[in-house]
């Protein structure tokens, strides 16, 4: 499976930015779906993660600005992101995984500019 995210690019604070992760094929509906992101110098983290009950799971930094939604027919996650602020730039790296299986897509970076 490959993952191609798109949606990324240059963002002035305050700007909401929606990312797609969309498969090459079609998903089970027990995968679990995530983004994560990189920032320079920094390890790569957990931003947001739906998992296959529908439950969902965000970072303290982005609680109650991002949101990670679903659709498997489209085999496709967003993460729609609100009032970005410079720590937010980053390359976001969407993350499909079931049983054996973990597929990460190639990242997009998102730059927000003060």
């Amino acid at each position: 499976v490959q993952l191609q995210a798109s949606g990324g690019g240059l963002v002035h604070t305050g700007g909401s930015p929606r990312l797609s992760c969309t498969a090459s094929r079609s998903i089970p509906k027990v995968a679990d779906m995530g983004w994560y992101r990189q920032a320079p110098g920094k390890q790569r983290e957990l931003v947001a993660r739906i998992y296959w009950t529908g439950g969902t799971n965000y970072a303290d930094s982005v609680k109650n600005r991002f949101t990670i939604s679903r659709d498997y027919e489209k085999s496709i996650v967003y993460l729609q992101m609100n009032s970005l602020t410079p720590a937010d730039t980053a390359v976001y790296y969407c993350n499909i995984a079931w049983g054996l299986n973990d597929y990460w897509g190639q990242g997009t970076l998102v730059t927000v500019s003060s």
